[in-house]
């Protein structure tokens, strides 16, 4: 701890007077989030470090899992988070960012014995779906390793499906003002993988290639009708 409180005193010292015009800036006109990220609490993955995001450009929300349970079912800090993000500082951009190596995960894959971790076995029936998926879809002689990366990727599928049932989401998603986006990081290989919206799958996002998203910025409205069909 004491080393953690040292570099307290040096963002005093040295940090903060080297970004001084950018805290003046952020203090007087207030933030302007370029997404909301929700990522895993896992002290492993830091969302700015990823991003190598400058403070005021990332509205980051963590938890346990990376789980955006779905609206209605519990309030609480993420439900008032992803409110707050969209509704009142207008991101356009939502990322649920899960993890290799992720505890959460590997309690649900492994069937661990939470019994004594009430609040935890609670909170993690939100990834059930991603639980179910995997034990009835994928080949049961997989490797422990395998069944981990699996569940982790499989529960952002989920969470992203969650975070659709959310108002302020859904609304903003049919005017075409937000899109969705789904990442897992490979601490291993220090790399990031974004999930494809059209094909369902994880793939490496590469610079100077498209950016893999799990729901485009469309405007959708299902009382629409086209101008072909209205002719019929």
């Amino acid at each position: 701890m004491n080393e953690l409180i040292g570099r307290v005193f040096s963002f005093e010292k040295h940090v903060f007077p080297n970004q001084s015009a950018l805290y003046n800036r952020l203090a007087s006109d207030g933030q302007s989030p370029k997404a909301l990220m929700i990522s895993c609490a896992d002290s492993r993955i830091v969302p700015e470090h990823i991003m190598q995001a400058d403070p005021g450009d990332l509205f980051v929300c963590r938890n346990a899992g990376n789980i955006v349970p779905p609206h209605a079912t519990q309030l609480g800090g993420v439900t008032a988070t992803v409110e707050y993000a969209v509704m009142v500082l207008g991101v356009r951009d939502i990322i649920v960012c899960g993890h290799s190596d992720c505890g959460a995960m590997k309690a649900l894959a492994t069937d661990a014995d939470l019994t004594a971790m009430p609040n935890v076995a609670a909170w993690l029936r939100h990834s059930h779906a991603a639980q179910k998926v995997c034990r009835e879809n994928y080949p049961a002689d997989l490797s422990d390793a395998e069944k981990l990366r699996n569940m982790a990727l499989e529960n952002i599928v989920v969470q992203l499906a969650h975070l659709r049932t959310h108002p302020s989401v859904a609304s903003g998603m049919a005017r075409g003002e937000i899109a969705l986006h789904g990442w897992y990081v490979d601490i291993h290989a220090g790399q990031v993988l974004g999930l494809d919206g059209e094909t369902g799958r994880f793939v490496p996002m590469r610079e100077g290639q498209p950016l893999p998203i799990a729901q485009a910025q469309a405007r959708r409205l299902a009382g629409e009708i086209s101008v072909a069909v209205a002719a019929e």
